[in-house]
Formats: structure tokens, C-alpha cells, sequence
């Protein structure tokens, strides 16, 4: 059950693509940007966030799967694993972000601190020695656990050791708690903290959904990749796939949910450092750009997954998928370009290098780790029954 020789060409051919157009575009978003070092470093910090949204996305829903058991996780398993080894590469492409924290963080400036109260309260938390250790602490952990539980599935793979499912449910547990905080305070640091002095409780749960609304696409958009070779082709049938399309309507769910929340309680709760957040993103053309998400992210992709014949058949279920990786770039821009640009959007040449940069790099990544181990997982014995089981329409 290794991946076929004609999967590991076509892999390669991904490999070569994303690390040629990877590295073309990260040098001349590198050149451009000696032109303007600010925006350079604010378009990478918006193409490093939405790109590492996906082995964010990868970890939790491996994680989720070790849990819960079911067939629904067995096609989608190697895919989650292959983004969760991406780790390393994120922590790597997370350095510019380190260099540009002046260029990009206002509690970076020394004057500023001083001169502002709410900002002196939490100058024991925004420092840059401190942001420094908590992102290799996020990093730690991530990259830890994905170590683990691939580690485990891969000697699964060579020893059909029982107890090894159930060392990858019990650090699942446990972990899926770290994975939570990790992304919490990440998400605070790096992109809360652009607006220091607004905050919400809920903006890590965003982040989470986020994370696992783009993993989720992306996996079912790979999927349909590989769904007509071997051994994949005949080991997944319609229902799984109508398992994993209400996998993905939930998570579009949430996605509307949170952030209809977060709003509702912020505008009601009328508090002077929270409201400018969403004054600035919910009127004039940012306004636009929320109608427009709440419009293609939520209602579209709502009342196309409640059919159930576009569930049942990937081809058209992926489509859906490719759809929602791609509206996550609006999603990630009007979290963090307000930011920057209070007034309306300032598309500029820099963010589309970084997020061809990254993701070439990225997209490659994934393919190398893909291409180790067999597409299906090898002597699960929570597959094994779930093999024998036949879901009901």
C-alpha cells in the first residue's frame, strides 16, 4: 500500500513547481521590499498566518480522529499528518516575522509605551523578550506533538502494535488542550497585538475554526486527487465522503457562529477599547469585504452542503473544498490588513508574492512528507471494524 510510482512523479512535479515558484516569488517580494520594509513585512505576516492556519488545521483534526475513531478519519488521515510534519518549515518561515516585529507590533515603540497607561499595564506580557519565548513555546509544542503522533503511526505501520492506537487517543486528550492554548496566545500575539488595546475572549476559537475550516478544504481538495488510485480508490465510497462534507458544513458553521458572537457581545457590550475594532472592519469598504464573507464564506457554502448529493460525490464535495481555501484568504486579510490600512483595503503586489512565496514552499512541504508513508494507514485495529461497517444513507 506505498504510494504508486506514478503518484510519486506527479508528487515530485508538485515539489519542484511549489519550490521554484516559492522561492522566485520570496525574492523579489525580498527585493521589493527594500523599497518599502514596512509593507513587505505586513504582507508576509498575512500570508505566514493564513498558510500556517493549515497545519494548525492538520494537527487538530489528527488529534480529533485519534479521539473520536471511525472510518470518517481513514482517507483523510496520512493527508493530516503529512500537513502536521510541516511544523518545522513554519517555525522557519516565522523568523521574518521575529525580525519585523517593530515594522508591524506599535507596542514595540519604546515612546508609546510610556505615554499610554493601557499599554504600560500590559508591558509585562508585550515585550519582545517575552513574545520571543512564547512563540519557540508554541512551536515546541506543536511541533512535539506532531512528532509523537506520527512517530507512533508509523511504527503502527511496521509492527500492527494494538497498543499503539491507544498511545495516539490518550496523548490526543492532553494535547488537543495544549494545541488550544498554543493557538490562543499565538493568535494574540501575532495578530491580536496589532491593535494592542483591543481584545476578546473569543478571538482563539476563531483562530481554531479557521485552522481547521482550511485544513479540512484543503485535505478534501487533495483527496479528490488521489481518490482514483490505488489503494484509496477502493477503500472510500459515499458515505464516508457524506461524513466528511458534514464535517466541513459544522465547521462552516462555527465559522458564522463565532464570529457573529464575538460581534454581537463586543457591539452590545459598547466598551470604548473594543468597539473600534469593529467599527473599522464593518463599515465602509471593509464593510464590504464582511458582507461579501458573510455571503460566499457562510451562505454559500451553507446551502451547498446541505444537499446531500453534493456531499455523497467528492468531485463536486471537493469543489466546494477548493472554494472555501480560497475564500480563506479574504477571511485572514480582513482580520489583520485593518490593521494596517484603517480605511480600505491597499492591495499591493507584496501580498500576493507572499502568499505564492509561502505557499509554493509550503505546498511543497507537504507533498515531500505525503510521498513517506502509504496513503491509508496500515493495521489500525479502529479500522479494521470500521471496515466492516456499513454506514445507513
Amino acid at each position: 500500500m506505498s504510494v504508486p510510482e506514478t503518484l510519486q512523479a506527479s508528487f515530485g512535479k508538485i515539489q519542484r513547481l511549489g519550490v521554484s515558484a516559492g522561492v522566485i516569488a520570496l525574492a523579489l517580494s525580498i527585493a521589493l521590499g527594500f523599497r518599502n520594509p514596512t509593507q513587505f513585512y505586513q504582507s508576509y505576516l498575512y500570508a505566514f498566518i493564513y498558510w500556517l492556519s493549515f497545519p494548525l488545521g492538520c494537527l487538530a483534526l489528527l488529534m480529533l480522529h485519534h479521539l473520536t475513531g471511525g472510518k470518517w478519519g481513514y482517507p483523510m488521515r496520512r493527508l493530516w499528518e503529512a500537513g502536521s510534519r510541516t511544523f518545522p518549515l513554519m517555525a522557519l518561515l516565522f523568523v521574518p516575522v521575529w525580525l519585523g516585529m517593530s515594522r508591524l507590533y506599535p507596542w514595540t515603540n519604546t515612546a508609546m509605551m510610556e505615554e499610554d497607561p493601557t499599554l504600560q499595564v500590559k508591558r509585562f506580557y508585550l515585550n519582545s523578550g517575552f513574545f520571543t519565548l512564547r512563540a519557540v513555546i508554541y512551536f515546541v509544542i506543536w511541533i512535539g506533538l506532531a512528532y509523537l503522533l506520527n512517530k507512533w503511526s508509523a511504527q503502527q505501520d511496521e509492527t500492527g502494535d494494538l497498543r499503539l492506537a491507544q498511545k495516539m487517543g490518550a496523548i490526543s486528550g492532553p494535547g488537543i488542550i495544549l494545541w488550544g492554548i498554543a493557538i490562543t496566545y499565538g493568535c494574540i500575539d501575532w495578530v491580536m497585538s496589532l491593535e494592542p488595546h483591543w481584545y476578546s475572549t473569543i478571538y482563539g476559537m476563531i483562530f481554531m475554526i479557521v485552522g481547521c475550516l482550511a485544513a479540512m478544504s484543503f485535505g478534501l481538495f487533495v483527496l479528490r486527487r488521489l481518490a482514483d488510485t490505488e489503494p484509496v480508490k477502493d477503500s472510500v465510497s459515499a458515505p464516508e465522503f457524506n461524513d466528511l462534507g458534514n464535517l466541513l458544513f459544522a465547521f462552516t458553521m462555527l465559522w458564522a457562529y463565532l464570529n457573529f458572537d464575538q460581534f454581537l457581545i463586543i457591539w452590545a457590550g459598547d466598551i470604548k477599547d473594543e468597539i473600534p475594532w469593529f467599527m473599522t472592519r464593518a463599515f465602509g469598504v471593509w464593510g464590504g469585504v464582511a458582507v461579501f464573507l458573510l455571503v460566499m464564506h457562510f451562505f454559500v457554502p451553507f446551502l451547498l452542503l446541505l444537499q446531500k448529493p453534493i456531499k455523497r460525490r467528492l468531485r463536486t464535495l471537493s469543489f466546494v473544498a477548493g472554494y472555501m481555501v480560497l475564500l480563506g484568504l479574504v477571511d485572514i486579510y480582513w482580520l489583520i490588513m485593518p490593521a494596517f490600512h484603517k480605511n480600505h483595503p491597499e492591495l499591493n503586489i507584496l501580498d500576493l508574492l507572499a502568499i505564492l512565496g509561502i505557499g509554493g514552499l509550503w505546498v511543497a512541504a507537504f507533498f515531500r512528507q505525503l510521498a513517506k508513508m502509504p496513503l491509508l494507514p496500515l493495521h489500525d485495529p479502529r479500522f479494521e471494524g470500521a471496515l466492516q461497517h456499513e454506514h445507513g444513507d
